[in-house]
């Protein structure tokens, strides 16, 4: 099996994003470590289409189009919920399901009803997960990226701190 080489990430690291809230959340977690983020907005980097068929792939896509299009390394994020009695949707669609003023709210709203026209209303019916898929690409085509998932049960009205 062959290894992966992890490179560093020192210097600029170009946030593939538009969203100022993700940004700041990012340069707190990344000027301890001497990176300083700044994102595609900043630059006037567009937002590339997500065409892939996976969380991954989206991710990868914007991290590889901010890369190459700043010259400098990107990282980029792609995550959603994906519900298992709604045959996985929302899934990679789920920021879609917030609309343009990401309305999460009425994304889960929207969510309970369709559960509860398929009379998921039962733990058991309710099962589904959140993924998280990373990616950070530099200019010269190497990527590195990795995913993960939190599973769980539906409760409504949504409670915690992200509902």
């Amino acid at each position: 099996m062959a290894m992966t080489l992890h490179r560093r990430i020192t210097g600029q690291l170009v946030i593939a994003t538009h969203n100022p809230g993700k940004l700041a959340e990012m340069r707190e977690l990344l000027a301890p470590h001497g990176v300083e983020a700044i994102s595609a907005g900043e630059l006037g980097l567009g937002e590339p289409d997500e065409t892939g068929d996976s969380f991954a792939a989206n991710a990868r896509i914007k991290a590889i189009a901010a890369a190459k299009a700043a010259q400098l390394p990107a990282f980029a994020d792609d995550s959603g919920l994906v519900v298992d009695a709604l045959d996985g949707a929302p899934g990679i669609l789920s920021a879609r399901w917030a609309g343009a003023n990401k309305d999460f709210a009425a994304a889960m709203a929207q969510i309970e009803r369709l559960l509860q026209e398929r009379g998921a209303t039962q733990p058991a019916q309710r099962k589904a997960h959140f993924v998280s898929a990373l990616c950070v690409a530099w200019p010269d085509d190497h990527v590195e990226q990795v995913e993960a998932r939190v599973d769980g049960t539906l409760v409504w009205p949504p409670r915690g701190t992200a509902g």
